[in-house]
């Protein structure tokens, strides 16, 4: 792989140290490698992963439910970012949501994170609402945002 080469592929039980890494950096409520590993054999659950540089610069996670891909999961090590690879990873999401026939896509976002929310908002997905005091390590508020899958451009 060359050094400014950017894969996207599906994540493996073998990128979790590599993803704890990420969650630390990233989280002050980082997921643990057991819940990393209940996500592998989740059926409904689908991680993508980001290399470049050799490393795991960013991953994210969905859920998909019926006609719903869930986002769990999306960080970029601080390392890594302002180069795209959060909208790279969203976008790997968004393709693969559509492959399994999903019609919406949902997340939630903490209300501090501009970066993220001006992301999303960039990909078209829409607020819906607020989940009071969601976040456990601070009391912050969730923004909800959806995305119309079935309507909207296939990644815009």
């Amino acid at each position: 792989m060359k050094s400014q080469e950017v894969i996207i592929r599906q994540m493996g039980i073998e990128d979790i140290p590599g993803i704890i890494e990420i969650e630390k950096a990233c989280f002050p409520t980082p997921w643990t490698h057991h819940a990393f590993r209940a996500e592998m054999r989740n059926k409904l659950a689908v991680y993508q992963v980001v290399e470049t540089e050799g490393k795991i610069a960013a991953y994210g996670g969905m859920w998909l439910i019926m006609e719903e891909a869930h986002i769990t999961n999306v960080a970029v090590h601080p390392s890594f970012r302002g180069r795209g690879l959060g909208r790279k990873v969203m976008e790997a999401l968004v393709v693969e949501a559509k492959k399994k026939f999903s019609q919406r896509m949902t997340l939630e976002v903490r209300k501090s994170n501009t970066i993220a929310l001006e992301l999303y908002k960039s990909m078209n997905f829409v607020i819906s609402g607020i989940r009071p005091g969601y976040y456990h390590d601070n009391g912050e508020d969730a923004i909800i945002m959806w995305k119309d899958l079935a309507t909207s451009d296939f990644l815009s």
